[in-house]
């Protein structure tokens, strides 16, 4: 029987709590030899949640018989890790054991350096911080989940289900994941990353570069190339493209043509127009172009995202999804 921990830490994620205990703890019916559970914390509880409920719980404070741990949640601001526990994990790590991050789960990892020259996500909102202190990883911005080695990170919130899901598969085989899956009521295998639900209102960068970047957003259906961005901000191509990358770990034409997929999502949620204006709207040549891009950063067709999360009729009797 497989031993598994969850990392229990002042200020946790309660959802991401949530997804943990509801995917790991517990016998279940999907498996007689289902994991062994417990609660894992190097301080004394109860601990507070973000959203102001406290949690009192019987905890171990050693990994020394786990064999996978799951970290739900960790402050990203927070500098400092408890040397106990640092250790601790370490150790786990030395010996091969398996260490999943949920979300900002993440930044611990990567704060104890097991994630360097390895790939990792966390949440959206999160990637201009993680990318700037946490360099020497790859971080992949359109993933639900990523597992590198015996290291495992999500994308935040809900994608802790599909990163849950996916360690229940390698562990216990497709036919368990996929009851587990049902009885999360949720899709063993969802389409597409991340990008199909990032905010394109949310800042993600700061000083001049944001000016430009929040220029080229308002002007993209007049502009054809990354020249343009480049002449705005007063820089040569090559400098422009050489100040892009290192800001934000991309190349500006990817950059762009992210930028006209997200103003897509946007105009797809709240009209049915047809995609051959759409993508003029957005600076694309064509809807055969526009498709392309469509599936190559969201996952998904246009067709499919409006299917999605188009707006729908409204109802006027009872609501029945």
């Amino acid at each position: 029987m497989k031993r598994i921990g969850i990392l229990i830490t002042p200020q946790i994620n309660l959802f991401a709590l949530s997804c943990a205990t509801e995917v790991f703890a517990g016998g279940r019916a999907e498996s007689p030899t289902w994991y062994e559970c417990e609660f894992i914390c190097f301080e004394k509880p109860p601990f507070s949640t973000r959203c102001g409920i406290a949690i009192d719980v019987n905890c171990s404070r050693s990994l020394a018989n786990i064999d996978t741990l799951i970290i739900p949640s960790w402050p990203v601001e927070q500098k400092h890790v408890r040397l106990p526990m640092a250790e601790q994990i370490m150790a786990l790590y030395a010996r091969g054991g398996q260490i999943h991050g949920f979300g900002s789960g993440a930044f611990l990892l990567a704060q104890l350096g097991l994630l360097e020259n390895k790939s990792a996500t966390t949440h959206w909102r999160h990637a201009a911080q993680f990318r700037k202190r946490f360099t020497h990883t790859h971080y992949l911005d359109d993933v639900m989940y990523c597992i590198d080695g015996n290291i495992g990170t999500s994308a935040g919130s809900a994608a802790a289900l599909d990163l849950g899901i996916e360690i229940v598969r390698r562990d216990f085989g497709h036919d368990v994941a996929n009851r587990v899956a049902k009885r999360l009521l949720f899709s063993p295998q969802r389409q597409g990353g991340q990008g199909q639900f990032v905010d394109p209102n949310e800042p993600l960068y700061d000083g001049n570069l944001a000016d430009v970047m929040k220029w080229a957003v308002k002007h993209l259906d007049k502009i054809k190339d990354v020249d343009a961005l480049a002449e705005r901000a007063g820089m040569s191509r090559r400098s422009f493209d050489r100040h892009f990358r290192a800001a934000t770990g991309s190349s500006a034409k990817v950059w762009l043509n992210k930028q006209r997929i997200t103003i897509a999502k946007s105009i797809l949620e709240d009209s049915d127009v047809a995609l051959d204006i759409l993508a003029r709207l957005v600076g694309f040549d064509n809807a055969i172009t526009l498709r392309f891009n469509f599936n190559k950063y969201v996952g998904i067709s246009p067709a499919a995202y409006r299917s999605e999360f188009g707006k729908k009729e409204e109802r006027h009797e009872k609501s029945v999804v």
